[in-house]
């Protein structure tokens, strides 16, 4: 009876998860918001500090 339920708990798991993808991809935005140099995230519009330079 247990592994029953931990099945289907995993099975539905396995089913939202493929629906948040499908639903939310956001990797494109994600991978934007990196900085090409230093694969840091940026945030906000500004530069990233490695393009500032030294203060």
């Amino acid at each position: 009876m247990v592994v029953k339920i931990v099945t289907l708990f995993l099975v539905g798991m396995g089913v939202l998860a493929m629906f948040g993808k499908l639903r939310f991809p956001g990797q494109k935005r994600l991978t934007s918001a990196k900085c090409p140099r230093c694969g840091r995230f940026r945030i906000g519009k500004g530069p990233c500090p490695c393009e500032k330079g030294a203060r």
